[in-house]
């Protein structure tokens, strides 16, 4: 054996297209391990700490601030990453807006990169890029579609 070992990140290729940077992609692919180990992309938001703790008892239930459970450094380049598309991606530019006017824009930041999260996983557990996933995203209710699909 002469020479490097040849080192294969297969999310990192595929989310090269995204405006976030390759080091987020790296950092995401290294701290989730496979996509298979999770079901659906609430365990994702989950495991990085991207959504609210909850203290319930009886009826009642209430939902705090972020759990921030899982990998600090993953939920900071989410939250940067997050930033940079929404200033760069007119459709996350106002799904932004539109939260941050209800809720205040920390809130609003937060479930951008929750969003972005969830986003990414499933752009890697499908195998497909980022124009992919663009193209063939959901399309309910917008015109011409009625069953939500192209």
């Amino acid at each position: 054996m002469t020479g490097k070992p040849e080192v294969n990140f297969p999310i990192t290729t595929i989310l090269v297209e995204l405006p976030t940077s390759p080091f987020t992609a790296l950092a995401f692919e290294l701290v989730i391990g496979t996509p298979e180990r999770f079901h659906c992309g609430k365990r994702i938001a989950s495991y990085v700490g991207l959504v609210p703790s909850e203290e319930s008892s009886g009826d009642r239930r209430r939902l705090g601030h972020i759990s921030k459970q899982g990998n600090v450094l993953l939920r900071f380049l989410l939250v940067e990453a997050a930033q940079v598309t929404v200033r760069s991606q007119s459709e996350w530019r106002n799904r932004f807006f539109h939260l941050a006017m209800r809720r205040g824009r920390k809130i609003a930041k937060v479930a951008m990169a929750r969003k972005l999260a969830v986003h990414l996983y499933w752009m890697w557990r499908q195998g497909c890029d980022y124009g992919q996933s663009h193209q063939f995203g959901s399309h309910a209710g917008k015109p011409g579609n009625r069953d939500g699909v192209r």
